[in-house]
């Protein structure tokens, strides 16, 4: 539950990526979140969802909650091949054809931890709700 007293929400894992990158963009503005943080964790999320279709048969679901301070989204899938390790992959490198998904959601995400149980495995991200104008800065510090 969040504060609110509200049950998470929670989505199937369909081929519709489109679909649900709409339904956590529209869930993650309602909780606070704007602007390019926003836009990093509907991509992360996206980027999780496509893992599960790739690599565990599209068998898992997508959920989330919120408080003051942060949004959290949990992608489940029912193969459980992800271990927590899995959560430090570093840059593939651009000779790589793939496996950039775990890394990119590391750099757009403020946390990102992978668990594993009978269940399946989930990966969390969690971005924190930042009063408007107040995300990254676009350059580097001067």
């Amino acid at each position: 539950m969040d504060r609110e007293g509200h049950a998470p929400a929670q989505w199937p894992i369909t081929d519709d990526l489109s679909m649900l990158r709409g339904q956590v963009n529209d869930y993650a503005a309602r909780a606070g979140l704007a602007g390019v943080r926003l836009q990093d964790l509907v991509l992360a999320v996206n980027e999780a969802a496509a893992n599960v279709l790739d690599h565990a048969h599209g068998e898992g679901h997508v959920e989330a909650w919120h408080d003051d301070g942060s949004v959290t989204v949990e992608v489940h899938d029912r193969l459980g091949r992800l271990v927590p390790a899995h959560a430090d992959a570093g840059n593939p490198g651009v000779t790589t054809l793939r496996g950039r998904g775990l890394w990119l959601m590391r750099q757009l995400c403020d946390e990102v931890r992978i668990t594993r149980n009978a269940d399946g495995s989930a990966v969390l991200l969690r971005q924190a709700i930042e009063p408007a104008g107040a995300g990254r800065p676009l350059g580097p510090a001067t």
